[in-house]
Order: C-alpha cells, then sequence, then structure tokens
C-alpha cells in the first residue's frame, strides 16, 4: 500500500476515537500510537515517522505530544492543526527536513464570527449593557452602527477573506491589505505600501496578518495615532505584530475607543497586565478559532493529505 506500509503515526485518542476508521482505511499498512494519559514511549518514538498536532492537544497536551515529536530521529512529516508556522519549532524541523504542513483555513469561518462578534459587541456597546444587566440599571443607549463604519483589513489569506465577506454583509466598507494583492479578493485590497492610508481610512481595524519578520511590530504608536480618534482595534494575528504598550497607551487615552485581542506578546496574558482592567476591552485566551468544527476541519486537512502521501507513492 505504498508508504503507509512501515509508517508509525502518531494521533491523540481523540482524533483515533473519532477517525479511526478513516485513518486505517488510508493507510492500512500503518501502526498508529495514540497518545492517551501515559507518555510515549522511548521505543515508540524511536520508530515514529508521521505526527499530526491536532487541536485538542494544544494548549494542554502540547508537550506531551510536540516533545516525542522534536525527539523522534525517523520523523519525516508532521501536520499541525494551526493555520501559522511562526513557532520556532516548526522551523526547527524543518531544518531537519522535516515536512511540516499546516490547515489554512480550517479555523476561519470561526475566527471570522469572533471578530465580527466583537465588533458588533464594542461598536454597539453590548459590553455596558451587559454590565448594567448584571447591575439591574435600566439604561437606554443610542450607539453607532457596524455599516457606518469603515473597516480596515491587514491580511487577506483565508481568515482576513472571511472577515472581509461577513463584514461586508453587515454592511461595513471593507478595505484589506496584503502584500500582492490578486484581484481575487473579496474587497478592495491595497497594498503593504498603503498601511499608512490604510490606517487613516478605518474606523475600526483588525490584525490577522502572519508573523514574520515584516509584520513583527507593525503596528505601534505612530500608526495608533494615525486611526480616526474613536476607533476600534482587533488583533487574531499574533501578538507580536503589535507594540503592546503603545497599545495600551492608545486605548488608556482614550484615542481608541476600545479593543478585542486573541493573541498577545506573552501568553498567557500576564496577570499584571493593564490590559485585564480596561472596561472596553475584550480579552479572548487565544481561542477565537477553537471551535469542534475547526477541528474536524483540520482532521480533514490531515486526512486528505495523508491519502494523497500514500497516493503519490503508491504511483512512483
Amino acid at each position: 500500500m505504498g508508504r503507509s506500509e512501515g509508517e508509525v503515526i502518531l494521533v491523540t485518542d481523540t482524533v483515533w476515537e473519532a477517525r479511526s476508521a478513516e485513518l486505517t482505511t488510508i493507510s492500512p499498512g500503518a501502526e498508529f500510537i495514540v497518545l492517551r494519559e501515559s507518555p510515549v514511549s522511548d521505543p515508540d518514538i524511536e520508530r515514529l515517522t508521521i505526527a499530526f498536532f491536532s487541536a485538542d492537544a494544544w494548549p494542554g497536551r502540547t508537550a506531551a505530544l510536540m516533545g516525542p515529536v522534536v525527539r523522534a530521529p525517523r520523523l519525516h512529516w508532521l501536520h499541525t492543526f494551526s493555520a501559522g508556522l511562526d513557532d520556532p519549532v516548526f522551523a526547527r524541523l524543518s531544518d531537519r527536513g522535516v515536512r511540516v504542513t499546516n490547515s489554512p483555513g480550517a479555523a476561519a469561518p470561526a475566527i471570522a464570527h469572533s471578530v465580527i462578534h466583537h465588533l458588533i459587541t464594542l461598536i454597539r456597546r453590548l459590553d455596558e449593557i451587559g454590565r448594567d444587566q448584571h447591575q439591574r440599571q435600566w439604561s437606554h443607549r443610542v450607539t453607532d452602527d457596524p455599516a457606518d463604519l469603515r473597516l480596515g483589513i491587514i491580511g487577506l489569506g483565508s481568515i482576513g477573506s472571511e472577515i472581509a465577506r461577513l463584514a461586508m454583509a453587515i454592511g461595513m466598507d471593507v478595505v484589506g491589505l496584503r502584500r500582492h494583492p490578486t484581484g481575487s479578493e473579496p474587497c478592495p485590497t491595497w497594498a503593504t505600501d498603503r498601511l499608512s492610508e490604510l490606517l487613516t481610512h478605518s474606523d475600526a481595524l483588525v490584525m490577522c496578518a502572519p508573523l514574520t519578520d515584516d509584520t513583527r511590530e507593525m503596528l505601534g504608536a505612530d500608526e495608533f495615532a494615525a486611526m480616526p480618534t474613536g476607533s476600534y482595534f482587533v488583533n487574531v494575528g499574533r501578538g507580536e505584530c503589535v507594540d503592546e504598550s503603545a497599545l495600551i497607551d492608545a486605548l488608556d487615552s482614550g484615542h481608541l475607543a476600545g479593543a478585542a485581542l486573541d493573541v498577545f506578546e506573552i501568553e498567557p496574558l500576564p496577570e499584571e497586565s493593564p490590559l485585564w482592567a480596561m472596561e472596553r476591552v475584550i480579552i479572548t485566551p487565544h481561542s477565537s478559532g477553537s471551535t469542534h468544527r475547526s477541528a474536524r476541519r483540520a482532521e480533514d486537512t490531515f486526512l486528505e493529505l495523508l491519502a494523497q502521501t500514500a497516493s503519490d507513492t503508491a504511483s512512483r
């Protein structure tokens, strides 16, 4: 059955219980090591050739799964549920000759839902209404409407494109920013050399670009100052894309009217961070894409790649 014969594949018990029939059909000659409560044994680590870092392993069992992965001398392929590959561990594996694949788009719908939810919460001041309810206060408010605001999106990959589609569906005027616009984006999209123009144009800004040398601290004090007073900021990309102290200053001064943050320079966000106490800041623990459906979509990607790998090998 091609290369599946003799492969030793590491998956979690969650994936095994849900997808074992498909896995064994695709790779009938493979041996599966299932990560359960006990650690993967040293002999199994020595034999391991393929691993799937699935969403259910993050973050609680990351060490239990990735520890064996980085130690496995015969490993030739790792697939991860994540869209991003900026963690240094992936680079180290690639440098060893390990094929590292990811799941772009698997969590895009869930992340886009989170972004739109947060924008509506901030713009319609639903967070304040929730506090009024908790305090049993009847306080009528007239708020802005998302359809009257201009949204800028930095990064027009699968996530940014899905955010754009949903934002336009609720009437927002959307402009995207990416390194090389193709013309196939769902909204008008500018090249990154127009960042300054995008900032002054945007009543709300969403960061969903990957972390690269170009995007590290892409947004700092000057960039936040260029945004209109009373604007909103959402980050579902990477915390390191933003100068966090500059963001705190922009929020503390009132220049930014609010923010929704799913990613941070340090994770978990330290208890002493001022962000925790800011009333118009929504904090989520790097979980904007964490749904059961997102996990299944990443599993589907792994199964498709596993089947394609077996087919390509068998045809040689």
